[in-house]
C-alpha cells in the first residue's frame, strides 16, 4: 500500500515538469497562485490544508484529496483532525462523496505505512 504514495508522487512530479517546461505563462501563474495561497498568513497552513482538503473532497478530485493528505499528514495533523473534516465534506458533498472518502482513507492508510518502515 505504500507505493500508492510513491507512484502518486512520482506521478504528479513527472507532469507537473512537463506543464513547467511547456513555458505557459498562464499555467505557471496559477501554480504560483495555488503554492502562495497556502503559505502561512491570517489562518495557519495546517488550516489551510484542511480547508483545501474539505473542498477537494467535495469537488471530487481525488488528486487534490491526497495532495492535501499528504500536506495535511507532514503538518502534523491528527488522523482524527483529518477524518473530522472529512466528515464535513461528506456532509456537505453528500453521499456521492463517500467513495473519495474511501480512497482518503486509504491513502492516509499508505501515509502511516511510510512513516512506519521509515
Amino acid at each position: 500500500m505504500a507505493d500508492l504514495v510513491q507512484e502518486f508522487n512520482d506521478y504528479r512530479q513527472k507532469m507537473n515538469e512537463k506543464l513547467m517546461a511547456d513555458n505557459n505563462k498562464v499555467i505557471k501563474r496559477i501554480f504560483n497562485l495555488d503554492t502562495n495561497a497556502y503559505m502561512e498568513g491570517a489562518l495557519s497552513v495546517p488550516v489551510k490544508e484542511l480547508l483545501g482538503l474539505v473542498a477537494s473532497a467535495v469537488l471530487r478530485c481525488d488528486d487534490c484529496v491526497k495532495y492535501h493528505l499528504e500536506t495535511c499528514y507532514k503538518e502534523g495533523l491528527t488522523k482524527e483532525q483529518v477524518m473530522e473534516a472529512m466528515s464535513i465534506a461528506t456532509l456537505v458533498g453528500g453521499t456521492i462523496v463517500i467513495p473519495h472518502l474511501r480512497r482518503a482513507y486509504e491513502f492516509w492508510e499508505a501515509l502511516e505505512q511510510n512513516n512506519e518502515s521509515v
